[in-house]
């Protein structure tokens, strides 16, 4: 269920919020525009139309889908997200050009950002034009998107290095001219927030349409000076998901939107739990992935190692989290290795139903971190493992899925089939299916082996080559979500990638199963 209202993240910042009036903020997603500049990063058609969904169920206001003069390819993604019937206005990028104009109209858009270079280096050297032309071309192309009666969005390219009384002049032209909003691009991101701030007030003086931001990443500020043009008085913000772009990147959505909400009590449309699906979704096609420890969506972003942490974590998760995972659809989790203290492993223990003495829980945790200042990395069975060996007694967890057999089909030519045989609990099953890879069709061959108590989303997929060589030692690392938003990790090693990733997948099945079985047993333990 979603998280509609969070604990104030600070007193001291709810009482600075307090003096701000900020009303209702628009998102402006370019993640498919501005986002795939990014080097090395292309978009194909299908995944173009998925991430629009996405971003549409995410609740962006609007969706800058491309350029659509840029390439027939470009127009032809541009016209399918336009025809998709989305909520979001779907958006155009276009220069001030009535060539690029018409083919944006083509392409059923319902709004046009055109932009022009305003900065002296911009009139000077790329476009060769005086600054009164530069106007002339501007206020052109605004009457003629408007003539044809759908909305504008105006940008003076490289804003933040334009002379103030011309960046005024050409705004005021440009809104006489019809423009329905302006956008303010801090096109090499060299602004400070309180530059931001300062120019954003004195463009409010003589701007009466809504003001919007374009932030660029260079010097690590478009998160901070987007939430501060919106301090300011800009009403809309562009973004990007996980803060794709050009060079250093672009302001990112996840963690504006976040900032928005949780520090200045703003409103926009986003629906929140969907933010890390949709980041996860963006990193799978974009193949451009967030480190660990990024913000809001990072895969340790609601990890907790230190003993000390994790000790508060299990007593009252505010402690050491500034908001639930569940706010922004993470999830919470208690990494074992060096740091690890004895509350997390009761907390993990107790979920088995094991009650270990203070003395053996001190011994787990010293094995614990011997193999954690080894590097080797501790999951959960082997916590589970030294917890038997130290405790003694502890009844085997019954695997309730194992692998009999698997046979794989693949080659440049030919479909990827897998087919596999698995044992239920007491059945032996065959099952058999294609897919994009032979890790695809063996996770789909599973899951149909599986039937109803398959019902699991795989939420993450890592590989990792362990030494040199093509003979490499493959490590797969998976995790799946249950339908109640359970997650299970599982880790396997194998010189063969397809068999990796295969085992991983059912012993991270195994750990849903087991972990449901044990709920339900508690339960009736509860009510007996």
């Amino acid at each position: 269920m979603p998280i509609e209202k969070i604990p104030p993240v600070s007193d001291y910042v709810k009482k600075v919020a307090s003096t701000f009036k900020i009303g209702e903020v628009r998102i402006f997603d370019t993640t498919l525009r501005e986002g795939e500049q990014t080097p090395g990063v292309v978009f194909k058609l299908d995944e173009k139309l998925e991430i629009a969904k996405q971003l549409d169920k995410l609740g962006v206001d609007t969706i800058e889908a491309g350029f659509p003069s840029s390439s027939e390819e470009e127009f032809k993604a541009v016209k399918s997200i336009a025809n998709l019937g989305l909520q979001a206005e779907v958006c155009a990028l276009t220069r001030t050009l009535k060539s690029d104009v018409d083919q944006a109209l083509k392409a059923d858009v319902n709004a046009i950002h055109t932009f022009i270079g305003t900065s002296e280096w911009h009139i000077k050297y790329k476009l060769k034009m005086t600054p009164q032309q530069v106007i002339e071309r501007a206020v052109e192309i605004v009457e003629y998107i408007k003539d044809h009666g759908i909305t504008c969005e105006f940008s003076c390219e490289d804003a933040t290095r334009t002379d103030l009384n011309f960046l005024i002049k050409v705004y005021k032209a440009v809104v006489d001219a019809g423009a329905d909003r302006i956008n303010v691009p801090d096109t090499v991101g060299v602004m400070s927030p309180e530059a931001m701030k300062y120019l954003i007030e004195s463009l409010k003086e003589h701007i009466k349409v809504p003001i919007s931001v374009h932030c660029h990443n260079d010097l690590g500020l478009a998160n901070a000076n987007a939430l501060a043009a919106v301090v300011a008085g800009a009403s809309q913000v562009h973004v990007t998901v996980n803060g794709l772009g050009e060079r250093a990147g672009h302001a990112a959505l996840e963690v504006v939107v976040v900032g928005l909400e949780a520090l200045y009590g703003a409103k926009t449309k986003i629906k929140k739990e969907y933010l890390t699906e949709t980041c996860r979704l963006v990193e799978k096609y974009s193949l451009v992935y967030n480190p660990p420890n990024y913000p809001i969506v990072g895969r340790n972003a609601f990890a907790h190692r230190s003993g000390i942490h994790v000790h508060g974590i299990v007593e009252e998760p505010i402690t050491y989290e500034p908001f639930p995972p569940e706010y922004v659809g993470q999830t919470r989790r208690i990494v074992f290795g060096k740091h690890t203290g004895k509350h997390g492993i009761k907390a993990l223990l107790e979920q088995y139903g094991i009650h270990a003495t203070e003395e053996q829980l001190a011994k787990i945790a010293e094995k614990i971190r011997e193999l954690g200042e080894q590097k080797k990395s501790v999951m959960e069975e082997d916590v589970y493992a030294i917890a038997e060996s130290i405790i003694g007694g502890i009844p085997e967890i019954e695997k309730a899925v194992s692998l009999k057999e698997l046979v794989v089909v693949t080659g440049n030519t030919i479909t990827p089939t897998s087919s596999v045989l698995l044992k239920v609990f007491d059945n032996e099953i065959r099952a058999a299916a294609t897919g994009v890879g032979p890790v695809d069709a063996s996770a789909k061959a599973i899951e149909r082996a599986l039937g109803s108590i398959g019902q699991y989303t795989l939420s993450e997929f890592r590989l990792e080559a362990i030494t040199g060589g093509t003979d490499s030692l493959a490590s797969v690392e998976i995790a799946i979500r249950d339908p109640e938003g359970s997650t299970f990790k599982a880790k396997a090693v194998d010189k063969d990638i397809v068999i990796a990733s295969v085992t991983a997948l059912v012993d991270a099945i195994n750990k849903a199963i087991t972990f449901k079985r044990l709920k339900e047993k508690q339960s009736k333990t509860r009510e007996g």
